[in-house]
């Protein structure tokens, strides 16, 4: 295997070469192998490890057991205790996810803050077919089909080639000491179910299981990078704009395609929804329809869908308060300004000029709500800014992101959209006020 590995690394992975490379290891025979073939290779490699805490003394005996694998190869090793319990249920999270994320967390940090180039893993060909079946019967879409990849960002799997059995041959044929996860034994988890009691038959009824698998991989990939290509050309025709709001995309390319729901999904899959037909049904629906996820909503407006993420629907209720000495004011609209003018110049949605004398102070600026009313600029009669701001065709998240300028209660300005008529500047006017918004940007 060491000459097979050897051959691995110089053919494909030769970036880890004159590299500076952290290698996960948990003790167990996996990571242990890796780190082995690492140092037979002489690669330039340190050493991290996760006690997670979760089987008391046992965890403690794999980390005094890579202090010494350490030692063995005079590498540096990093070591990091996690509190795995606290944080999962302070996550909502189950044990093995709140252990990936604290493990990759800490791993990405490291590498960060010293410089590593790679963090190599040691997943192997059994833990690919493991994690597509996982995925299978879970249901998933075809990028959940494609099994673990070898290099991914600065994450790289070099055993990824190699089985559960290749591995353990090596293993004893070097006499090579490792630690056995006791829960590793466990039929609790998903993932040990399937190797324990699924995969020993599918090896069964195909003793040549896992090349059969890596070309039915490899296939899968071949047929992804079609898929992408040409969802990438479809999504450039399909997103009409992006802005502060959100991305907004054309209902009428959607329907214009055989399968929609196909394409919504590989659209919105990496946005946390899972209610297929409710997203369907929103092409025919009214505007306001909308579906959510933990994350994001997706809305209907007249010809579009909106898609934006939960915090623009949770905007702050607070108000900010504005002194006649301000003239500069940070908003989260962006910065208000507030000059003197000679004369009314050029207007815009992002300026008003008004009478200042019409003003009582302190001005407030806040969210609309239902109950609100303003008298446009030239109309005699007063609107309710709801009505307004639907004659307007605002979409739900341009109506949630809309502000007021108020003087005593009353509307000034619904801001970036239309003045009050009631603080319109005539030839009676002795002082000008301009107010203006710009947009700050990040």
């Amino acid at each position: 295997m060491e000459e097979d590995f050897k051959n691995h690394i110089n053919k494909k992975l030769s970036i880890l070469k004159d590299r500076k490379l952290l290698i996960a290891l948990s003790g167990g025979i996996d990571s242990v192998v890796l780190a082995h073939l690492c140092h037979s290779l002489q690669l330039n490699f340190s050493l991290a490890h996760c006690n997670f805490n979760l089987r008391e003394e046992e965890s403690n005996k794999d980390e005094d057991f890579v202090l010494e694998l350490a030692d063995e190869f005079d590498v540096e090793i990093f070591i990091q205790n996690f509190d795995t319990e606290v944080y999962a249920k302070a996550h909502k999270r189950s044990i093995q996810m709140a252990a990936r994320e604290l493990r990759y967390d800490w791993f990405k940090e490291l590498a960060t803050q010293l410089k590593f180039d790679y963090i190599l893993t040691a997943h192997h060909a059994d833990d690919n077919l493991e994690t597509f079946l996982i995925n299978f019967t879970r249901g998933t879409g075809l990028n959940g089909l494609t099994g673990i990849p070898m290099i991914n960002n600065n994450i790289v799997r070099p055993l990824l080639p190699f089985s559960r059995n290749q591995i353990e041959t090596f293993a004893k044929k070097e006499k090579i000491n490792w630690r056995e996860d006791s829960s590793n034994s466990s039929r609790k988890y998903l993932r040990n179910k399937l190797r324990h009691e699924v995969v020993p038959i599918l090896k069964e009824i195909n003793p040549e299981l896992l090349n059969s698998f890596k070309n039915t991989i490899d296939n899968l990939n071949d047929t992804a990078e079609i898929v992408e290509k040409s969802l990438n050309d479809f999504k450039k025709k399909v997103i009409a704009k992006i802005d502060e709001y959100g991305i907004s995309y054309k209902v009428s390319e959607f329907k214009n395609v055989k399968n929609p729901k196909a394409y919504l999904f590989e659209c919105f899959k990496n946005y946390g929804f899972t209610e297929w037909n409710d997203v369907e049904d929103l092409l025919d629906a009214q505007s306001g329809k909308l579906v959510k996820s933990n994350s994001h909503r997706l809305i209907k407006h007249r010809e579009h869908l909106i898609l934006t993420d939960l915090c623009h629907s949770e905007q702050s209720e607070e108000s900010l308060w504005i002194d006649e000495n301000h003239s500069k004011v940070n908003t989260p609209l962006g910065i208000l300004f507030f000059d003197e003018a000679d004369a009314i110049k050029k207007t815009s949605n992002h300026s008003i000029f008004v009478d200042k004398e019409k003003l009582k102070y302190p001005l407030e600026l806040r969210l609309w709500k239902a109950g609100d009313v303003f008298q446009p600029l030239g109309m005699k009669g007063k609107k309710k800014v709801s009505k307004f701001l639907k004659d307007e065709k605002l979409s739900l998240v341009e109506k949630e992101h809309t502000w007021l300028l108020t003087s005593n209660s009353e509307v000034v300005w619904v801001v970036g959209k239309r003045a009050d008529d009631r603080f319109k500047v005539t030839p009676e006017t002795k002082e000008i006020l301009r107010i203006k918004i710009e947009q700050t940007s990040e």
